[in-house]
Parts: structure tokens; sequence; C-alpha cells
């Protein structure tokens, strides 16, 4: 008789309840790890969410200075205060704008806040502190909100101030064009040609320098004013200065290659809008503001930011591979483990492994950009052009466009003014 052999039946080992347990089991804290690097990621792509646009609602511009305003969000604070200008809020205006003045105009430095920046998106941890041309332009509403409520004298004050503004030796310095023009047009309303020949003068023989462009348009206009001031005997012209449009938003793009001003390029959208000289007026853009903007990290005005810009470069690089390992690790490692599981869920576990770790590689290059991005941060509600004429009518000016008007800067006095 032939011996009968025993059939021994081998069992999947992968089916075994108990191996898929001790599997699952080691596979846990790696998901964790992983779920926190999830996490990690994502911060680091959100970063430069709190760099955007700030687009406060606005309802009550006169009381909501002095009851709802968060003064540590120094941009919504100049939002409100040009808003308020527009409502002929001047009181609001003048208490607050004094303020604004003398908490936003300073730089503090700390080592530590410093140090620690590079790590973060550029501006996180830091105030904003005030262009140049901002500290000039809050007094040009000052000096604009005291002539409106008849008050001379304070405007006088005011438009020296804006002078010492523009060449104050202060961490954001150098002089604007625009300034200028609308220093120049208050003086002749407040009845002192002498002072707005200065400022006429500055802008039809500027000084060499960096810090003051002038466009040859400008200068000629200027030019005339200097001519028509020094000849005297006409009758001053009944100058009015209007905002319109709204500063356009500040756009960057990396470029390593060049660019003077580090690593990016920056550019305004929709763009500036070419000088305009009339028989009764001038447009003039606010583009002289964007530029010191896009020249805030040249090495030869802040250095210290210029540095840190190039710090943060390969630490931008660095974070940006965070999410690109995840992402690959989780697409690898969950179709091997799903590989090792078997059963029917496995392709769906496979899929769903790949289809995450896609998600975090397309996050890479955003967290890059959001660590490297500069701070483009700025006084957002100001116009995008100034149009100063001699028309009964802004609509009566050639130079006038169809840009919505942000508010009316200057306006010839109804009565004649007390000296």
């Amino acid at each position: 008789m032939t011996p009968v052999m025993p059939i021994i039946v081998m069992k999947d080992s992968f089916s075994s309840p108990g191996l898929k347990d001790t599997i699952l089991s080691s596979l846990k804290p790696r998901l964790v790890f992983a779920w926190r690097c999830l996490a990690l990621a994502t911060y680091l792509a959100s970063l430069g969410c709190q760099m955007g646009e700030v687009k406060p609602t606005f309802q009550d511009e006169c009381g909501i200075l002095s009851s709802k305003v968060n003064w540590s969000n120094r941009i919504t604070v100049l939002n409100l205060l040009s808003l308020a200008f527009s409502q002929k809020c001047d009181a609001a205006v003048i208490e607050y704008a004094e303020r604004a003045q003398s908490d936003f105009r300073h730089k503090t430095f700390s080592f530590s806040r410093e140090t620690a920046s590079v790590f973060l998106s550029d501006g996180v941890l830091t105030e904003y502190v005030l262009e140049s041309y901002e500290r000039a332009y809050l007094s040009v509403l000052l000096a604009a909100s005291y002539l409106r409520i008849g008050h001379p004298e304070e405007a006088k004050v005011e438009l020296r101030r804006l002078d010492h503004e523009l060449f104050a030796p202060l961490y954001n310095f150098g002089e604007d064009p625009v300034n200028l023009v609308l220093s120049a047009v208050m003086w002749e309303v407040l009845g002192e040609p002498g002072e707005a020949r200065i400022d006429w003068f500055r802008l039809a023989e500027p000084a060499s320098s960096s810090l003051l462009h002038v466009d040859p348009t400008l200068q000629t206009f200027a030019q005339e004013q200097v001519i028509r001031l020094d000849q005297g005997g006409s009758p001053a012209p009944r100058w009015q200065v209007y905002g319109l449009g709204r500063f356009p938003e500040v756009d960057w793009e990396f470029k390593l290659f060049g660019s003077p001003n580090g690593y990016f390029a920056i550019h305004p959208k929709p763009p500036f809008q070419k000088p305009c000289v009339s028989e009764t007026g001038l447009r003039l853009s606010t583009e002289s503001w964007f530029a010191k903007i896009a020249h805030r990290h040249d090495r030869a005005y802040h250095p210290l930011l210029n540095i840190q810009s190039w710090i943060r470069l390969p630490l931008g690089v660095v974070y940006g591979l965070v999410p690109f390992s995840l992402g690959a690790g989780m697409a690898v490692g969950g179709c091997a483990g799903a590989a090792s599981l078997g059963g029917r869920g496995s392709g769906d576990l496979c899929a769903l492994s790949i289809m995450g770790g896609a998600h975090l590689i397309q996050m890479a290059p955003t967290v890059f950009q959001n660590t490297v991005r500069p701070d483009l941060r700025h006084w957002e509600l100001l116009p995008a052009a100034i149009v100063l004429t001699q028309a009964a009518y802004l609509e009566s000016e050639s130079c006038h466009t169809d840009q919505a008007r942000l508010h009316l800067l200057v306006t010839q006095p109804l009565v004649p003014l007390s000296h």
C-alpha cells in the first residue's frame, strides 16, 4: 500500500489578522509623523497669506477711527485715514493722522526679531514703518484738513513738516516729485508764492540724486511755474488738485539674475498712466511712490533687508523640499504598504496615497515663494494719479481720465485767507 503523504495547507501569511495588526501598528507612528509634517507644510504654504492685501469694510468713517480701529494693524489705520479724508472727517484726520505720523515713522531694531525673521516670510515679525512719501502725504492730508476748516497757519506748519519728512535721515528716506507738487500748490493756495517757488524750483532743476527722479514733462511744467512766479503781476491760478483712481496692486516674480532689487522683480498691476500737460493743468501718476516699494530691498537703500533676503533664499529651498519629499514618500510608501497588506482595497489605498503625495508635491512651489517673497506692505488707499487743474470742473480738464475720483485734495478757499 502506498503511503499517503500528509497534505499541509499553507495559509497566506499576509491574510493573518495578527500580522496585519503588527504591520498597521508599525505604520501608525509613521503616519502620525507624516500628518505632522503635512501640518508644517500647510503652515509654510500659508505664510505669505499674512502679507496679502488688507480689504477692510468701512461704514462710519468719522467714528470708526476712535471706536474700532486696531492700531497694531497699521495698514488698516492708514486706509481708514484716507477714507476719512474723502468723507471730509477733518477732525478725525487731524487727530489720528498726527498720531500715525508719530507712531509709525521710526524703525525699532531688535536683534532677536531681525534674526528670527529670516526663517519666515519677510515682514511677518516686524512692524510696518512708513515710507518717506507716506509720511509726507500724511502732512498733505493734515494741511488740507486744516485748510478746509479755516486754519491756514496750522496748514503752513504741516507743509513745513512735509519738507522735513522728505529730507529726514530716517530708516525710510528720500524725496518724491508728487508731494513736492502738492506742497507747491498748497503754498500758492495759502498765499505764499515764495515758498511755492522753492518747491517748483526743486522740480524744475532737480539735483543729481538717486532718490529723486523727475519726469521731463513735469520738469518742463515746473520751469513754467517758476517763470510765472518770477514775473509776478498776473493773478495766481485758482488751483484745484484731485486724487484719481486707486493705487495699483504690487505684484512680484522670482528673478534670480538681472534684477538690481535682490532676486525679484516688482511691478504694478495695472501699470501707471503717463504724465499729461495741458493749457490748464497737469496729470501726474504716483509711480514715484511705487518706485520706493519696488526698491525697498536694494543694497544701496536698505542693506539689512537685502542681506536678509539672500539668507532667506536657501531656507526657502529647504522649506520647499519638505512637502516635496513628504509627497514622494507618501506616494511610494503608501503603495508599498498597500501591496504588503494585499486584499481588494490595496489598489484604492495606493491611488489615495498617490493623490495625497501629488497634492503635497504641488505645495512645494507655494512654500518656496511664500518664504522668499519680499515685504510689499504699503498704504493701499492712495490715488493712482493726481490732477492739478485751473478748470472750474474736473471734467473740463483735458488731462482728466475716466478713473474714479478718490478725493478732492486741494481747492481754492471760498473766502480770502487771513494772515
